[in-house]
């Protein structure tokens, strides 16, 4: 089992507590699979050209031992599945956005999956609840903690915890 795999979750549209609340126990519901953390849920401002409303954003850790592909599979089938995404705008709005954000200490690039997430050190609206529950976890790639990264975020985004 892997101990530290952590996942962002976001919603912007529809009850965006109760689907981060369903996305958590989902997540849970995955064989081989405990949520180990979850942070609190923050209102987050979106990121990107897209004019959308504001976000909620979580992120767990989990326990599991499925392996990274079928996690992030599992992670697509619930988006999809449960919550009917459609990715039809990049970046547009989304009932729910669940990331892989790091796998252990792994890097992995391969197609569709690459670990740990690459934009998460630039994004305050995932470092702030990822520092909630692991701030001195070390970036494998990047070589510094979680509260380090956070520290240098250059990004003005507002994010709120609710």
């Amino acid at each position: 089992m892997e101990s530290a795999v952590f996942i962002a979750l976001g919603s912007n549209q529809g009850d965006r507590e109760l689907y981060l609340l369903r996305g958590v126990a989902e997540v849970g519901k995955l064989p081989g699979t405990k949520i180990a953390a979850l942070s609190s849920f923050f209102d987050t401002e979106p990121v990107g050209p897209v004019q959308q409303a504001n976000f909620l954003n979580a992120v767990a850790r989990l326990e599991t031992a499925l392996s990274p592909q079928e996690l992030l599979r599992q992670l697509q089938q619930i988006e999809t599945g449960i919550f009917q995404r459609k990715r039809e705008i990049p970046g547009g709005p989304r009932p729910m956005d669940l990331d892989l954000l790091f796998y252990g200490s792994l890097i992995l690039h391969e197609p569709g999956l690459v670990i740990p997430h690459p934009r998460l050190h630039e994004r305050r609206f995932v470092l702030e609840p990822l520092v909630e529950i692991a701030p001195d976890f070390i970036h494998p790639g990047l070589g510094r903690s979680v509260k380090a990264l956070l520290r240098s975020v250059k990004t003005t985004e507002r994010v709120t915890k609710i």
